[in-house]
């Protein structure tokens, strides 16, 4: 599986209710793409949820790769490079992803850890993805997902969570606009092994 993540910065004048619309209309044409476990719609809004600037935000965990290229050559991108400029794409390789027990997708967390240039890498590898099974598990946890880059050696650790941000939230929180999950109830279920 395959993760990928961009973020567009918003400038400070910037009206979020055309991204409260853009959302609500583009997103239902997500809600059944082949090979999609799920994309988020989201935002970070100035003054909200320790925000201290506004974005726009994708995120995917795709099933396979070639899912992934044909987002990118099939001219799905390009609606999104028309509107707000080509972003930086930080694609990462999924070492696990989990389905939790809630329902509704709220709130998205988005952590990046790297890793040390000593690490045992098989060691963490292990640990982050143990760390991700009980994340998964936590009370109001949609999907949990932990990948890898493996150019820049950094973990990248998401939760989508019924949860709204608490001082006990790790990562930074964006709220989700929409979650289309056309795939996420394949993902293995929290505790199973």
């Amino acid at each position: 599986m395959i993760t990928a993540y961009y973020a567009h910065r918003l400038p400070a004048d910037y009206d979020v209710a055309l991204i409260r619309e853009r959302a609500r209309q583009r997103g239902p044409l997500w809600d059944g793409v082949p090979e999609l476990c799920f994309k988020g719609f989201l935002l970070r809004e100035r003054g909200r949820f320790g925000a201290v600037a506004s974005n726009y935000s994708s995120l995917y965990l795709w099933r396979q790769d070639e899912a992934f290229r044909d987002f990118l050559v099939s001219g799905r991108y390009k609606i999104v490079t028309d509107s707000f400029g080509r972003a930086e794409i930080q694609p990462g390789f999924a070492l696990d992803a989990r389905r939790g027990s809630g329902r509704l997708a709220r709130f998205a967390y988005k952590e990046e850890r790297s890793i040390a240039m000593d690490a045992d890498l098989t060691a963490a590898f292990a640990a982050e993805i143990e760390h991700n099974r009980a994340t998964a598990e936590q009370p109001g946890s949609v999907a949990a997902v932990v990948s890898v880059d493996a150019q820049n050696w950094t973990f990248t650790r998401i939760l989508l969570s019924e949860n709204e941000p608490d001082r006990e939230s790790a990562g930074v929180a964006y709220q989700i606009l929409h979650l289309a999950r056309p795939l996420l109830d394949t993902l293995p279920r929290a505790g199973d092994r």
